[in-house]
């Protein structure tokens, strides 16, 4: 049995743009009705929606059988977690709030095994490897790793240049809520002067010769950073596809003021 290929990184490696969809509903069966739409990339959550490694377990074996890849997010970049996730069979990771280049630099280590790395050694206990039925996985499995950086206060902006330099780091991915907030502007992810920021660091991670990318659900906006430069883009979530479709249908039925639910507006602020 062959390692599985990391599509997704091949894919940033030669520059082809990825389109994603952000999970946070948490549930394999929601997981699998949107793995065949049509996406690059699914994102299961694992900060912000109650996603604990059994249930991100579940949602990649889901999506397993159709062509798009999952991208997990743990809920820190702690090690053993990013052991246990890598384990259950996660090869891509988007670690939230990496503020410097030794971070970085740990995050990738995590995923490698040594001499390489500082990955436990577990493979037949884990179904990343197939419980060892994956030919030679021990000397394989790290090329098949990608690491994604999320780069989302000001003190991770300070060294982004550092960060996006690190060996092992695919991609940085900048988070526009949490961005907003640490440059003063909570719940502004639209505000110029963050915009600016946004469209600024896309452009030094390409330079950098990494993968920028980023979550944004207002199609214009996307289109622009797409144009800037990102490569890994989330278009959507599936939570609030959900929710504005459900008030959508309910507000066509008229039952007065009192019944009539206000649709959720276009910010990524939650995200």
């Amino acid at each position: 049995m062959e390692v599985p290929r990391n599509t997704f990184k091949a894919a940033l490696r030669t520059g082809r743009l990825q389109i994603g969809l952000w999970l946070g509903l948490a549930d394999p069966y929601a997981a699998e009705a949107v793995a065949a739409a049509g996406f690059d990339w699914l994102l299961i959550d694992g900060e912000h929606a109650p996603n604990d490694v059994r249930r991100i377990l579940g949602q990649l074996q889901a999506v397993a059988p159709y062509p798009v890849h999952p991208v997990v997010r743990p809920v820190i970049g702690d090690v053993p977690l990013i052991k246990q996730v890598l384990d259950v069979g996660a090869q891509t990771l988007l670690v939230p709030v990496v503020e410097s280049a030794e971070q970085a630099a740990q995050m990738v280590a995590a995923t490698r095994y040594p001499p390489t790395g500082i990955r436990g050694v577990g493979s037949a206990l884990a179904r990343s490897s197939r419980w060892n039925q994956v030919d030679n996985y021990l000397h394989r499995a790290d090329d098949e790793m990608c690491v994604l950086v999320q780069v989302e206060t000001l003190a991770g902006l300070k060294h982004l240049d550092a960060i996006a330099a690190v060996d092992g780091v695919d991609g940085v991915f900048f988070g526009p809520a949490d961005l907003s907030a640490s440059m003063g502007y909570l719940g502004q992810p639209g505000h110029a002067e963050v915009q600016r920021t946004l469209l600024d660091g896309i452009a030094r991670v390409k330079a950098a010769g990494k993968a920028p990318g980023i979550l944004c659900a207002d199609p214009d906006l996307a289109h622009r950073y797409i144009e800037a430069g990102a490569l890994f883009v989330a278009v959507g979530v599936d939570t609030t596809l959900l929710v504005r479709s459900a008030c959508q249908l309910a507000s066509r039925f008229e039952r007065g003021p009192a019944h009539r639910p206000a649709a959720p507006g276009r910010s990524s602020s939650a995200y």
